[in-house]
């Protein structure tokens, strides 16, 4: 199978000396039925020219940011939406402090900041340009933003040394782009239900009980599992965010609205609860709103379990039940008693009293309890929502397979 015919590759060309190779990587990609168009920044044309692009990629080769002909296309954005990957390659030590601390410059860099696609980095530089402490920096912040990265090798350099900083050949790059379209797929037989953010139980038509949940993991995971091929349904209690357009989104308020499209869209082969479920709703909602004179009671009854009715319903259990314990104390204690509680297949539990990570928060640390492996549990540090997001639809794929 051709795993990478028709797939559209922008690849973007710096200026360094491994330039030359970019040409073998266009003739390579082309071989194997992608389509390919490049950005050639200005000091790569010191290295290779248009016309040499042009010729093996049968494509416009992209320039300057602010030419009349570009602007009326909007390149920075059309590039961008019209790739299926963006490719940097050689991804110099200038392009990589840009692109760290957001600079948008030329037609490159500002494709790549205007981007909503994976964007692979392959390294080339001097050893001792590599080994800076300033480009460790940079690297560890495009990791977390989101930056994928190929290389570099060690080996002889064109300026006489030896040492990392060589750009990956480029039959290697080629593999791994093919290994990111075989990942991307690797959820295509498969339907995942999600559910995210809070609840709203109504007192009265203007005043209700909620949670700080900001939905955030949530969306992430449903985002996660959309770009691995799933059919993904996300049911949300209310937020701020918007889910993708290939994502089912279905929006809820209160509890018993969420249980109703639960069951609504189930069967499902996985089914994640993030959601922070209101426990308790009013017993008597009020018809008018409740006058600050008027004191009052409020008489709470517990609301449907959802994680609960669905680990245990014969009929309706996915495959994968996975359940979330915002815990602010005894974590390992209390996951470990939900995990048999709810008879779920993992718990994931992370510590909300900590305000770095958690409710609102854009990053998280959580443990993943397991109820029928060896290793009983398993941690992973704090990165952003999306990468814990990653990591768990990961071991989804894994566990499924």
């Amino acid at each position: 199978m051709n795993k990478l015919l028709e797939k559209k590759i922008l690849l973007i060309i710096c200026g360094g000396i491994a330039a030359y190779k970019s040409l073998e990587l266009i003739r390579s990609l082309k071989k194997k039925g992608a389509k390919v168009k490049t950005i050639l920044t200005k000091s790569a044309t010191e290295f290779i020219t248009p016309l040499s692009i042009v010729s093996l990629s049968q494509e416009k080769v992209y320039q300057d940011l602010f030419g009349a002909e570009n602007e009326a296309e909007m390149d920075h954005i059309s590039l961008s939406r019209w790739s299926d990957v963006i490719l940097v390659a050689p991804a110099t030590a200038n392009t990589i402090s840009k692109l760290s601390n957001g600079s948008s410059d030329d037609l490159a860099s500002t494709v790549i900041l205007a981007s909503d696609k994976d964007i692979f980095l392959t390294p080339a530089m001097n050893v001792r340009m590599w080994e800076h402490p300033s480009t460790k920096e940079n690297l560890k912040k495009l990791k977390k933003f989101g930056y994928k990265i190929i290389g570099p090798e060690i080996g002889d350099m064109a300026c006489g040394e030896f040492g990392k900083g060589k750009m990956t050949e480029p039959n290697e790059i080629v593999k791994q782009i093919e290994n990111y379209f075989v990942n991307l797929n690797q959820g295509k037989k498969f339907k995942a239900l999600v559910t995210a953010g809070p609840t709203r139980e109504y007192i009265d038509p203007v005043r209700f009980i909620t949670n700080k949940s900001s939905g955030k993991q949530g969306f992430e995971l449903a985002k996660s599992l959309s770009k691995k091929g799933f059919e993904t349904t996300l049911i949300s209690g209310p937020t701020n965010l918007k889910a993708d357009k290939d994502i089912n989104f279905i929006e809820v308020e209160t509890t018993d609205q969420m249980f109703r499209e639960t069951q609504n869209n189930l069967p499902a082969d996985v089914a994640i609860f993030s959601a922070a479920v209101a426990d308790f709703k009013i017993r008597e909602l009020k018809e008018q709103k409740i006058k600050k004179e008027d004191c009052t009671n409020l008489n709470l009854e517990n609301n449907i379990d959802i994680l609960n009715y669905v680990s245990n319903h014969n009929s309706l259990r996915p495959k994968l039940v996975i359940g979330f314990a915002a815990e602010t104390y005894d974590i390992e204690k209390n996951a470990k008693k939900k995990l048999a509680a709810k008879n779920c297949d993992w718990i994931i539990a992370n510590d909300v009293s900590n305000r770095t990570i958690g409710f609102d928060s854009d990053f998280n640390e959580v443990t993943i309890f397991y109820k029928n492996k060896k290793i009983n549990h398993e941690k992973l540090s704090m990165k952003k929502k999306s990468e814990i997001s990653d990591e768990i639809v990961k071991r989804v794929i894994n566990q499924l397979n």
